[in-house]
């Protein structure tokens, strides 16, 4: 049974707050980085430049962070901007929904590779199974689940999150 969690107007009215959130903590940066994770991040992270580009005075960049999620060691790590643009910036990492933080874990690891000024995360609903010792910095909806339980997020038509 699918229960609905998240409809359109709250997905966006949570989109809202965290662009507002991520202004008011980054009004000194020239320059933001968004990077999506591959699939809905990427789709996040573009509905955020959006906003950001309307409310902040920031030059935004949105890149796609494309990442094999099951086996995450398998393939290259890479993304749609060169790595080496995202050098003393900020970058804020975005992912629809995080669970035992392994795939932004891995996601951190690469762009770290080079130096940064800060880097945030992002998540529309945190499940807070946590394996990995991450924390998201911007959360839409925090959310109490069991291991069995799975979110999925659909942005294209209508946006919804459901609990699975």
């Amino acid at each position: 049974m699918n229960t609905l969690v998240l409809d359109e107007r709250q997905i966006n009215q949570k989109l809202d707050r965290i662009a507002y959130e991520i202004v008011e903590n980054n009004f000194d940066d020239e320059k933001l980085f968004l990077v999506g994770i591959k699939g809905n991040g990427f789709e996040i992270a573009k509905e955020l430049a959006e906003r950001l580009e309307k409310i902040g005075e920031q030059e935004i960049h949105v890149s796609e962070l494309i990442i094999d999620k099951k086996n995450p060691l398998e393939h290259d790590i890479s993304t749609t901007i060169s790595i080496e643009a995202f050098d003393n910036n900020t970058i804020i990492l975005i992912d629809d929904v995080i669970n035992s933080g392994r795939t932004m874990q891995y996601a951190l690891i690469k762009l770290l590779e080079r130096p940064t000024k800060r880097v945030k995360t992002v998540a529309l609903v945190d499940r807070k199974h946590r394996s990995f010792p991450i924390r998201c910095d911007y959360v839409g909806l925090t959310l109490s689940t069991t291991l069995k339980d799975r979110v999925e997020v659909e942005l294209e038509n209508v946006k919804r999150a459901f609990l699975i």
